[in-house]
C-alpha cells in the first residue's frame, strides 16, 4: 500500500486585506489542504484565523491555522508574501519600493528558516522589484520565486473586452505584460476573442475596435487599481482569487500558462529583472518563460518596463 500523500500547505504572510482575501479564496477554492496565516500583529492574525476557522464546515480546504510565530509557515509548499505598506490613492506602485523592501528583508529570514523548500510568491507591491530583491537577498533559485505579476491585470483586460463584445470572459484570450504597474501594456498583436484577433472582431460590417478604442481599454486596465483604491481604500477580492489560482497551478503541477512575474534570463534580451510574460507554471514554480513573438512597438514597451523596474531597484540599492 502507498503511504497517504502529505497534505499540501499554503502559508500567507501578512494578515491585511490582501492576505486575508488570499487565504479566504484559497480555503473556499480548496487551493491547498492547509492554509496558514502569519502576521507580527498577534491579536489581528489570531482574530482573522478564528474568523476563517468558524466557517470550516463550509470550506473545501481541510484546515486553517496561523499566528504571530513565524514557525506557522513550517512545512509550507508555497509561501505568499503580502506584508507591506498600503498603496496610497494616486501613488504609483514603484513608489512603494523603499518602504516595502525593508519589510521584505525582515520577513525573508523566517521563510528561509522554517520553509526552506517552499516556492515563494510575492504579492506585495511593487511585486516585480521585490521579486528581484527576494531572489537576491534570499539566495533563492530564480525558478522558485515569482510574483503574481499581471495575472490580475490580464483578468481585468479579459473582463472588459468580454463586456464590450458580450461574450464569456473565458473565451477572451488576452494578456497584459511587463511591469505590474504603470508601464504594463496589452499584447494586442496576440489578443483573441475565440479564434479571432481582437483587431479582427467585426460588428455591423466593420472593425469593432479602433486604435483609439484599444488605447482607452489599455488605459482603463492600467488605472483600474487606482479607481478601486480611491473608492474603497485598497484592492483585495480579485487579487485574492487570482493569487489562489496561481497557487493551484503550482500545487497541482498544472503547467498552466499564466503571466506571472519572474527574474528573466535573457528572454527578449532582458536579464536580472522581473517582468510578467506568459509562463508555464507548475510544481517546480517557473517551468519556462515563453518568448512570444511581439510587434516592434510592443518589444520597445517591454524594454521600457524593464528600465522602470531597473531604476526602482537602483533607488533601493538593489
Amino acid at each position: 500500500m502507498h503511504a497517504p500523500a502529505r497534505p499540501s500547505k499554503l502559508s500567507v504572510i501578512g494578515a491585511g486585506g490582501v492576505g486575508v482575501a488570499i487565504a479566504y479564496a484559497a480555503l473556499i477554492r480548496g487551493s491547498a489542504d492547509v492554509v496558514a496565516l502569519h502576521d507580527i500583529d498577534a491579536p489581528k492574525v489570531e482574530a482573522e484565523v478564528l474568523d476563517l476557522a468558524h466557517g470550516t464546515q463550509f470550506l473545501v480546504a481541510k484546515r486553517v491555522e496561523g499566528g504571530a510565530d513565524p514557525r506557522v509557515v513550517e512545512g509550507s509548499d508555497v509561501v505568499v508574501i503580502t506584508a507591506g505598506a498600503k498603496q496610497r490613492p494616486g501613488e504609483p506602485r514603484l513608489a512603494l519600493a523603499a518602504r516595502n523592501a525593508e519589510i521584505l528583508k525582515a520577513v525573508l529570514p523566517g521563510v528561509r528558516e522554517h520553509a526552506p523548500d517552499a516556492i515563494v510568491m510575492l504579492v506585495t507591491n511593487p511585486c516585480d522589484v521585490l521579486t528581484v530583491l527576494a531572489q537576491r537577498e534570499g539566495g533563492l533559485d530564480p525558478s522558485r520565486v515569482l510574483a503574481s505579476g499581471t495575472v490580475l491585470d490580464s483578468s481585468r483586460l479579459r473582463w472588459l473586452l468580454s463586456e464590450l463584445v458580450h461574450v464569456d470572459a473565458r473565451s477572451v484570450h488576452a494578456l497584459m505584460i511587463g511591469e505590474h504597474g504603470d508601464s504594463e501594456f496589452p499584447l494586442w498583436s496576440r489578443a483573441r476573442i475565440g479564434p479571432l484577433l481582437v483587431r479582427e472582431w467585426m460588428e455591423e460590417g466593420r472593425a469593432r475596435f479602433s486604435a483609439a478604442d484599444l488605447d482607452r481599454i489599455a488605459d482603463d486596465v492600467v488605472h483600474a487599481a487606482y479607481r478601486i483604491i480611491e473608492g474603497k481604500g485598497a484592492t483585495s477580492s480579485a487579487i485574492g482569487v487570482s493569487s489562489a489560482r496561481i497557487v493551484e497551478a503550482i500545487l497541482r503541477d498544472e503547467r498552466a500558462v499564466l503571466p506571472v512575474s519572474s527574474v528573466l534570463d535573457g528572454q527578449h534580451g532582458i536579464s536580472g529583472l522581473a517582468l510578467s510574460l506568459p509562463t508555464i507554471v507548475g510544481r517546480g514554480g517557473i517551468e519556462r518563460v515563453l518568448e512570444v513573438p511581439m510587434a516592434d512597438d510592443e518589444l520597445a514597451r517591454l524594454h521600457a518596463s524593464a528600465e522602470a523596474i531597473d531604476a526602482s531597484l537602483r533607488s533601493v540599492g538593489g
